[in-house]
Parts: C-alpha cells; structure tokens; sequence
C-alpha cells in the first residue's frame, strides 16, 4: 500500500483535549480511528482513549496481515469498544459511564470502508469534490419527516454514542473503490461546526496533506473563536492506481513511525486476548441473530 497519511489536534478554547486518534498498518491493511470524547459526561478522553486501543487490539490480532471480512470486524470492533467503556465505568463504580463517538475506516486491497456512530465525520474526495461523507447521528441530519416529530429537542442533540446505557447505532459503509489521488479526513465536529463542507473539501485540496490539514484546522479555529471545540483530524492521500492491488508493504510518508510490519500510533492496550476472545464470541452471537 503507499499513501501519505497526517493527523493533528487542537485543543481549541476548552480546558482539555477529549478528542483522540490514531491508525494501525500492516503490510496489507490500514485502520484509521478517530473519537470525540462527549462533554457532559465524566472522562470523555477515557472513553475515546479506550474505543481507539480496543479497536486497534482487535486490528493487531486479526489483521494477518489481512483482515479476513472489514465488515465485521468494523461491527465487532465498535461493539467491543462500547462494552470496554461500560465495563471500566463499572469497575470504577462510576454513576454515569463515559461517552464518546466514533468514527473508523480500514483500506485493504484498495477498498475503503468505514463504520461512524454519533458526529465525527468521513469524508472522501476525488479531483477536488466532495464524493460522500458520513451522516451524523443527530436530530438536525433526520429527514424533514422525522424532524416534525421531535418538536424543540435541539437538532444538534446526538440520538447515540459509544458508552451509553442503551446499544450504539451505526452506520456502516459500503466498500467504495480508491483512485490514486482520492483524500479522505476523519474529523471531529470541532471542525465541521465552523466550517461548512464546501470549505472543507476546498482547504483539504490546499497543497499537500499535512499543510492542508494544519490549515484546516487553523481555519476552523479562526472562525470559531476562543469559544472553539477540540478540533482532530486524520487527512489522507491514496497513492496507488485503482486497478492496483497491493501486497508489498507500505510506503508511508509521515510524521511519525518507521515503516515496520506493524506500526501504530495508538498507545495502550486493555484488552488481553482473553478479553478478546470473550467479547468477539458475544458479539458474533448478537450480530448473527440480527
């Protein structure tokens, strides 16, 4: 695989950075995860601290260096990061569990497929325009139908997220095709409330990826003021032919890790391959009686 890949987070005006992520590669697969720690509730940084190395747990384990079905692992891997946050909320005997969102993409054999639950976004573009993005998981993106209904709840109000009491929705992508030169960002809503789509895509094509993504993030946080959320993104340029299905290992041009068979940054793990094996086989069985 050879794309070029740089993340980046701004603490904005709050008092902390809630936000985290990260990705994972092998010499066939890559993870990117991005969460957005919800204010409001307590540890909002632990709970997306934990959904990124739960996720990337499982990438490292099945990920061999292929992941035998994106789909599922993407289901199970949110499903999992969920019930970790429940539990470290029970284990710290804690009145009101930590939340966050999530957003996650894996590319393998020149596919791109994603999973998001809650606000923080996906975007992919091709020669300069916007193909697709993610719908949020909140009252102001439902169809004017189900609108009328709500009546004044606040339409920024999410309608889910990992960490709460009741099971996440998601939404889980198709696999879409990759063309050298498409971008894709995972970003927090600290950079879409400021800036509308079409400003987006248009500063993500403003020179190479890394200065684009610095950019974007200064922009946003230009707009928004000294009142600004943490802003986070993953920005991304796919380097290879769309014809193209690669089996030598990766060619990263970034900021971080020398290219190794696996390379990370995402720090931490909680899960021991106990853990793992525990939580995937209540989770298949959930998933199969869907």
């Amino acid at each position: 695989m050879k794309f070029s890949v740089f993340q980046t987070s701004h603490q904005g005006g709050r008092a902390r950075n809630e936000d985290r992520m990260g990705y994972c590669h092998t010499a066939d697969s890559a993870l990117f995860i991005l969460a957005d720690g919800m204010g409001g509730h307590p540890e909002g940084e632990m709970a997306a601290q934990i959904a990124l190395q739960t996720i990337a747990a499982l990438f490292r384990r099945q990920a061999q260096p292929m992941l035998e079905d994106v789909a599922h692992f993407l289901e199970s891997g949110l499903l999992m990061a969920h019930r970790q946050i429940l539990r470290y909320a029970i284990d710290k005997g804690m009145p009101d569990s930590p939340r966050t969102t999530l957003v996650a993409a894996v590319i393998q054999q020149g596919m791109l497929q994603w999973i998001h639950c809650g606000d923080s976004r996906l975007y992919v573009m091709r020669n300069g325009a916007l193909v697709t993005r993610t719908r949020d998981h909140s009252y102001s993106e439902l169809r004017e139908s189900v609108l009328t209904k709500v009546g004044e709840i606040n339409r920024n109000v999410l309608f889910t997220c990992l960490g709460s009491p009741a099971r996440p929705i998601y939404d889980l992508g198709e696999a879409r095709p990759l063309a050298r030169h498409d971008r894709i960002l995972l970003c927090s809503d600290g950079l879409w409330g400021p800036l509308d789509d079409e400003a987006i895509v248009a500063g993500i094509y403003q020179g190479e990826v890394r200065e684009s993504a610095v950019a974007l993030v200064e922009h946003a946080y230009q707009m928004a003021g000294r009142h600004s959320d943490n802003i986070t993104v993953i920005a991304l340029e796919w380097l290879e032919e769309a014809s193209k299905r690669p089996t030598p290992p990766p060619e990263l041009d970034d900021d971080f890790s020398d290219v190794e068979e696996f390379t990370t940054t995402i720090s931490g793990n909680l899960l021991d391959d106990l853990d793992i094996e525990r939580s995937l086989a209540d989770i298949n069985k959930a998933l199969n009686r869907r």
